[in-house]
């Protein structure tokens, strides 16, 4: 990991040599932040060294996404035990039900996109929400960003919520981001694009599931857990949902202390959801699984 510090920047964003600056490096040589980088690089290793990923690791995938899931929409205020999420099929209906659907819907979706983020990021988030509305939110709001004056749904952040023409430049700056060219570790990438989706809020609904599945795309499309077997959104629930929210707040912050914070909330989720698969990958060697 290269960084930034020591080389001069120029006003329009490019280092002296001419080439574009690299806008999260700064954040990757914050204070804990490569610790905590390295603390989830073992934890991910760890988990791809286990005997039952050599023979079972579709397996493993397939439960992670589940408890991932689950955890996403625990998040959102629908609890449910996984045992009611594995056996239930009907989540149509209002309430709990549709959010508990919708988070295992944009989970599953956010697999068939990985090629698509690196180009257009925003047509990812469009899908990832289309999936989850479904027909839950007015066709004319679906996949698109809010516009001025229309409602947001969902958990109270305890965040102000941006206004319309924020959202659309900073949505510009989060393709930047994507589509740009970066040293950063993928933990770096992936909890900015979190936090970021989070503050903005940019669509009507389901923003907090749209904005963990983007999470998810970018620790498995940027290689450090390319069988998705390390659900962040597990380690996110763990931690608790109070601590969540004043990790969130202190993203918004924009304060070097809030982002190393974030960053390292974010990373001891990811560790927490390599430990749940590491205990999936023991159960399934004890044939309890």
């Amino acid at each position: 990991m290269s960084s930034s510090r020591g080389s001069a920047h120029s006003a329009d964003g490019t280092t002296a040599a001419g080439t574009p600056a690299d806008p999260l490096a700064p954040l990757a040589a914050l204070p804990g932040v490569p610790e905590a980088v390295e603390s989830v690089r073992k934890a991910v290793d760890r988990v791809y060294r286990h005997r039952v990923m050599r023979r079972r690791s579709s397996e493993v995938s397939a439960e992670a996404a589940l408890r991932g899931a689950r955890s996403s929409a625990a998040l959102e205020g629908a609890d449910w035990a996984l045992e009611e999420v594995r056996r239930r099929s009907d989540f149509g209906v209002e309430g709990e039900p549709r959010t508990v659907g919708a988070a295992l819907r944009v989970t599953a979706e956010a697999g068939q996109l990985l090629d698509i983020w690196p180009q257009s990021p925003l047509r990812v988030l469009a899908r990832l929400h289309l999936v989850g509305a479904g027909r839950a939110a007015p066709d004319e709001t679906v996949g698109r960003p809010r516009r001025a004056g229309e409602r947001v749904h969902g958990p109270d952040l305890g965040l102000q919520l941006p206004a319309a023409d924020e959202v659309a430049a900073r949505l510009d700056g989060l393709v930047g981001l994507v589509t740009g060219v970066s040293s950063a570790p993928a933990l770096v990438t992936a909890a900015v694009i979190h936090g970021e989706l989070q503050v903005l809020r940019p669509f009507g609904s389901y923003n907090g599931l749209v904005a963990r599945a983007a999470e998810r795309i970018v620790l498995v499309g940027s290689g450090l857990d390319p069988k998705a077997v390390c659900p962040a959104e597990v380690g996110a629930g763990e931690q608790g949902g109070e601590a969540y929210l004043e990790a969130l707040r202190q993203y918004a912050s924009g304060t070097p202390e809030g982002m190393s914070a974030w960053i390292a909330f974010c990373g001891r989720a990811v560790e927490l959801g390599a430990r749940e698969s590491a205990a999936v990958c023991e159960a399934m060697q004890r044939g309890a699984a």
